[in-house]
């Protein structure tokens, strides 16, 4: 199971799990997240609410599509699905996903912090939502399978550095 969005970090992090995870007998899941809107019990969602609501669901499919037409050129062997699910937080969302579908190996593409904005967000009220590396490390730590944080290194260095459970920032260069 790969988790997805429009950023390039999940690219990145699905390039990396078609050139060294998976084999010809495999599937992949690519999973895109969807923040889901509260509901509102005293009204009834609008006509206007619902087409939002269609077209921002249509648009993360057409991001997926994209992602899955890059696993068919790549590897044409491995069977690739394609699932967008809304939830209320991140993290907890892709670990139910991920128990409930039986992954075997999460993948999460990562972002490189610069020093000052983890030191900004350490200085930071701890009431603050969860960003997307707290996401990864969250999944990481409670996901019922293996779970590889992916972050491609610099153009310099080559190479990705991976956090498991067990290891933080280990540098694969292949």
């Amino acid at each position: 199971m790969v988790v997805v969005d429009s950023c390039s970090e999940s690219k990145n992090a699905l390039l990396w799990t078609l050139s060294h995870c998976a084999q010809p007998q495999d599937s992949i899941l690519l999973l895109n997240f969807l923040k889901a809107k509260p509901s509102r019990p005293d009204a009834l969602a609008t006509k206007e609410e619902e087409s939002c609501d269609k077209h921002t669901t249509s648009r993360a499919y057409t991001k997926v599509s994209v992602l899955k037409n890059i696993c068919e050129l790549k590897r044409p062997e491995v069977k690739t699905e394609m699932v967008v699910v809304e939830g209320l937080e991140k993290g907890p969302t892709i670990v139910k996903e991920a128990r409930e579908r039986g992954a075997s190996l999460l993948v999460l593409g990562q972002k490189k912090q610069h020093a000052t904005w983890r030191l900004l967000l350490i200085w930071a009220l701890k009431a603050r939502p969860m960003n997307k590396n707290d996401i990864v490390e969250y999944c990481i730590n409670n996901s019922p399978c293996m779970a590889i944080g992916v972050r491609k290194r610099g153009k310099k260095l080559g190479g990705y550095t991976l956090t498991t459970k067990r290891h933080k920032d280990f540098w694969l260069l292949a």
